[in-house]
């Protein structure tokens, strides 16, 4: 594996790929690297010639009381997950490399932006969306991994491939689990013991929603009033928003139908943690 930091070799790298036929398959991360990450990488692997992960904590998307000085960085840990699970090109640039001035051009997101964690983080897609278009021309890849975690970037991503004709492959993928069903996350790190055992309430949660609508429950109003129940009954986090929506468009619904989203963000004592499910809901009778 060699790990990259200067941007102009990293495309002359990607473009020499390129020019030999060879597909990229890439997953961008801002490092910490998880067993989610890690199911990425695989299948980055298993569906291309060449694989690149990126390690980029992207100041663009934290707002001004976000994370961003305390997000966990640790790169010799990630080089050595990322070396180990075939990875041939770790791409670590610097933030004054990326944004060596004010950017005159920045992406602004007008869509699937104004509900869960867009709702209360303005301007957090703008900064993703400005970040992905200069990875995806630095990196040139042909597929592109994300984790189903953040459901709302992937509907994000996908639109912004769709409405300026990027020519890559948004490959959503999985969510990776804990045991108890905990979805893991770099934030996972910053619960206390207690929260910890209690967070496993929210996969919980969705399961139950989950099997309310195979019973033919379709009224979102009485399914969220049975989340929120579970989760402020068997946690002490503070419910950010729970919310039920069409998928991807991420519209709100009266009634469930066709394919939907459950999605919830429950903040603890130092960590906000986010969980969804996407179900796709029969046709009453």
């Amino acid at each position: 594996m060699r790990t990259i930091t200067d941007i102009r070799e990293m495309q002359r790298i990607a473009l020499q790929l390129k020019r030999e036929g060879k597909t990229i398959g890439f997953v961008p991360t801002m490092g910490y690297l998880h067993e989610g990450h890690l199911s990425l990488l695989r299948n980055a692997r298993k569906e291309n010639d060449v694989t690149v992960v990126s390690i980029f904590v992207n100041p663009l998307q934290f707002g001004p009381k976000e994370d961003l000085a305390t997000y966990p960085r640790d790169l010799e840990r990630d080089s050595s997950l990322a070396e180990k699970e075939g990875c041939d090109y770790l791409f670590f640039p610097s933030a004054e490399d990326m944004y060596p001035a004010a950017l005159s051009v920045t992406a602004k997101v007008q869509e699937r932006t104004d509900v869960l964690c867009g709702k209360s983080r303005p301007g957090h897609f703008d900064g993703v969306a400005t970040v992905l278009i200069k990875l995806f021309n630095i990196v040139q890849p042909d597929k592109v991994y994300f984790g189903m975690k953040d459901a709302q970037q992937v509907a994000v991503v996908d639109g912004l491939v769709r409405d300026f004709n990027i020519p890559v492959e948004i490959v959503p993928v999985q969510t990776v689990r804990e045991e108890d069903g905990l979805a893991k996350s770099s934030r996972n790190v910053h619960l206390l013991p207690a929260e910890r055992d209690q967070a496993s309430a929210l996969h919980q949660s969705l399961k139950m929603a989950e099997s309310l609508i195979t019973e033919g429950e379709y009224d979102p109003v009485k399914i969220l009033s049975v989340i929120r129940g579970f989760i402020e009954k068997n946690t002490s986090g503070e419910i950010d928003y729970i919310e039920i929506l069409s998928y991807p468009d991420l519209k709100q619904l009266t009634r469930l139908e066709e394919k939907i989203i459950i999605a919830m963000a429950v903040k603890f004592t130092k960590a906000r943690l986010i969980d969804n499910a996407i179900i796709s809901v029969r046709k009453e009778s």
